[in-house]
């Protein structure tokens, strides 16, 4: 029997397969009118998508992982401008 956590996530995941197929869609863009309309339906998953992410949470479907600490976020911003 399909409950309603499988379909929600399943919702999740498609939403978020479809965010990730956008952004390579996006950059290979040339044509500022396609690449337009590729960011506004690129939104509009997102915005579906933090309403499922939030909808999960608020049901217990979702568990998110622990909070990172203030260091692990320094760390991380630091790994990633050192190279810029």
């Amino acid at each position: 029997m399909i409950t309603d956590k499988d379909i929600t996530n399943d919702y999740l995941n498609g939403l978020n397969a479809s965010m990730k197929g956008y952004a390579g869609y996006i950059s290979d863009a040339n044509n500022q009118a396609l690449r337009q309309t590729l960011v506004n339906l690129r939104n509009g998953d997102e915005a579906r998508q933090k309403k499922v992410y939030d909808y999960a949470l608020q049901k217990g479907h979702y568990q998110p992982p622990q909070v990172a600490s203030q260091q692990e976020i320094q760390q991380v911003k630091s790994e990633l401008t050192s190279d810029q």
